[in-house]
């Protein structure tokens, strides 16, 4: 069975710092690429970030370049997104997503975690 659980969410200050996880089950993510994506009060969700695995290939939106970093641990089984410098308009919930086929992004939206809260506030 897929599953993707994300974790990590919380409160945090403008400037600061938060790493979300999505562990997976039912699949690798040494085979298969994972994007991350959010969406926040009234809006349409985004694509944030995806990672390939064939070669660790990353990709990041224009807004998160720079600030965002996507890794992952194949012996964990997860994928991180290190968010750093975080903004108020950063606030969203964050979901990761896969199609556990293809092996480098951009990756089909077949399954999704049930994601995580962030919000960036003072």
């Amino acid at each position: 069975q897929v599953q993707l659980v994300e974790s990590g969410g919380g409160l945090v200050q403008p400037g600061g710092s938060l790493r979300l996880s999505c562990t997976v089950s039912g699949f690798t993510v040494e085979s298969t690429a994972i994007a991350w994506f959010r969406q926040a009060p009234g809006k349409e969700r985004e694509g944030v970030s995806c990672i390939s695995s064939s070669d660790g290939t990353t990709g990041y939106a224009s807004s998160v370049k720079g600030r965002f970093t996507i890794s992952r641990d194949n012996a964990k089984n997860t994928v991180y997104l290190q968010m750093n410098s975080l903004k108020p308009e950063d606030t969203a919930i964050y979901y990761c997503t896969t199609d556990t086929i293809s092996s480098s992004c951009p990756v089909g939206y077949d399954y999704w975690g049930q994601g995580t809260q962030v919000t960036v506030s003072s």
